[in-house]
């Protein structure tokens, strides 16, 4: 299941708009806060998806019947980009348990790119529910590598994917391999360029959060 999240029109569409903004990216603490708040609505709109228990509690009025989630989710996060859209999660889901992945596209002179990844932390899996943030799904080389990694945990009982832009090449990729995924995206976009980055897209959402960087 794919959802773009814009295609009703709510405040999520003025924060993508914020944060496609050339005039506005200068501002890195609005540029975080508004991933941060796009995370939450996606945090939000997947805990519908989620079961339940009825529980018995203890008001100091007298007892009720609540609902809970059955088993907290595990949060996973590709860093550095990543972090704000996580704390969006994490502030709705703030039990959940946590993974992180660190990864980077290595690039050629001739423009082509491998995906290194070199660090990966994660509780196990196995009957769990999955939600991994990466804000740009581009190429979906990333995302695809990062799945494949930590499935190898276990296999989770469902998976989502969040993500402020998405590109339909990057969604089609993941769904050929993992066909029962569910992607949230912010919005999505059809084009991407010849290095891999998505038109019209944010442009670097790791520098845009955090600064430039040098990588050789």
């Amino acid at each position: 299941m794919v959802t773009n999240l814009s295609n009703n029109n709510t405040i999520l569409c003025e924060w993508v708009k914020e944060i496609r903004d050339t005039g506005l990216q200068t501002d890195r603490m609005r540029f975080r806060r508004n991933m941060e708040r796009i995370g939450e609505v996606c945090a939000y709109e997947i805990s519908k998806s989620l079961p339940y228990q009825q529980v018995n509690i203890q008001t100091p009025m007298g007892e009720t019947i609540c609902s809970q989630l059955e088993q907290q989710p595990v949060i996973a996060t590709v860093l550095r980009a990543g972090v704000p859209l996580h704390n969006g999660l994490l502030n709705y889901f703030d039990k959940a348990d946590n993974a992180f992945i660190g990864g980077y596209r290595k690039h050629h002179r001739d423009g082509s790119f491998e995906i290194e990844q070199q660090y990966v932390t994660s509780p196990p899996l196995a009957g769990r529910t999955l939600i991994i943030a990466d804000p740009m799904l581009a190429t979906g080389a990333t995302l695809l590598l990062a799945l494949d990694t930590l499935t190898a945990f276990g296999t989770p009982t469902a998976i989502h994917i969040v993500c402020a832009i998405a590109c339909t090449v990057g969604i089609e990729l993941i769904e050929r391999k993992y066909t029962d995924i569910n992607i949230w995206a912010g919005d999505i976009d059809d084009e991407l360029t010849a290095r891999g980055y998505i038109v019209p897209g944010l442009g670097d959402a790791g520098d845009l959060a955090y600064g430039n960087k040098i990588q050789d």
